[in-house]
């Protein structure tokens, strides 16, 4: 038998060396006769003090927890994984506000200047409408080419403004000029009224259906200009007079002219014309 001699527990396992409860070196534990035991005990417990007070033993540590091959030690720490996710999610976070704050601003120029160009294009747009619509009108309204139907062409109204008159009476005289020197009788019979009258080149009168037979193309004449234009509006009948300059391979020579018109079928049409060489 041995016995552990801090806390006396004895043992009866001969491998066993160390107490299992604090770790102090066994004793062997030898049978004696009563007598001897008593005297001896003594002395063993002497001899057994001296022994502890030689034997400089490590402090007695407790064995830890057994933790078996392959075991974990304890329970698994989440803490670094939700601490490595929330750093992703916050890095992540502050690359988008920095991609916006670099972004947005060339986005919202970007869509200011497309929203200017369109902006501008479409003023332009309209102010291109806007011209060519007026300068429709005031051609189509010069040269009597009226719009609509047949019907409110016919009905409409003399001009009554002079102003107006004079400059549609003025493309009139343009058109009958250059229908004159190229010969263009269809042009001329729009332009003639049924019961034109005018003064004959040869001499005498001449009516529409005389003229567009013997008018003939002339080369000779490269330009022209009006002057001293003047009209006399009374109703739907009008008076202009003034002089015409041609320029001709043989040199200039002009005309004073005094031409009637009437308002008839919505435009104006040629009456009569007088024509003298000018001094």
């Amino acid at each position: 038998m041995k016995r552990c001699p801090t806390c006396n527990k004895t043992y009866t396992e001969e491998n066993l060396s160390f107490c299992i409860v604090d770790g102090t070196p066994l004793t062997e534990i030898v049978e004696e006769d009563e007598s001897t035991v008593v005297s001896a005990r003594n002395s063993e417990q002497s001899h057994d003090q001296e022994r502890r007070d030689d034997w400089d033993a490590v402090a007695y540590k407790p064995p830890g927890a057994y933790v078996p091959p392959g075991g974990s030690g304890g329970s698994r720490r989440v803490w670094p994984w939700v601490l490595g996710v929330v750093s992703v999610l916050v890095l992540g976070l502050m690359g988008l506000a920095i991609a916006a704050i670099l972004l947005v601003p060339r986005v919202i120029q970007s869509a200011k200047r497309q929203a200017t160009t369109e902006s501008n294009e479409n003023l332009q747009n309209n102010e291109n409408e806007n011209s060519n619509s007026a300068a429709a009108t005031n051609s189509e309204t010069n040269k009597n080419a009226n719009t609509g139907t047949e019907s409110e062409k016919e009905n409409a109204p003399a001009p009554t403004d002079k102003e107006q008159v004079l400059a549609q009476l003025t493309d009139l005289e343009n058109e009958w000029t250059v229908a004159n020197i190229n010969a263009d009788k269809r042009k001329l019979d729009q332009i003639l009224a049924d019961d034109y009258v005018g003064q004959a080149a040869e001499g005498g009168t001449e009516g529409k259906a005389q003229y567009l037979r013997t008018i003939k193309r002339d080369t000779t004449v490269q330009k022209w200009e009006f002057e001293d234009l003047k009209v006399a509006l009374h109703g739907d009948r009008a008076t202009l007079i003034g002089r015409v300059k041609l320029h001709t391979d043989q040199g200039d020579v002009s005309y004073r002219f005094t031409d009637r018109f009437v308002w008839r079928d919505g435009r104006w049409q040629a009456t009569g014309s007088e024509v003298e060489r000018a001094e």
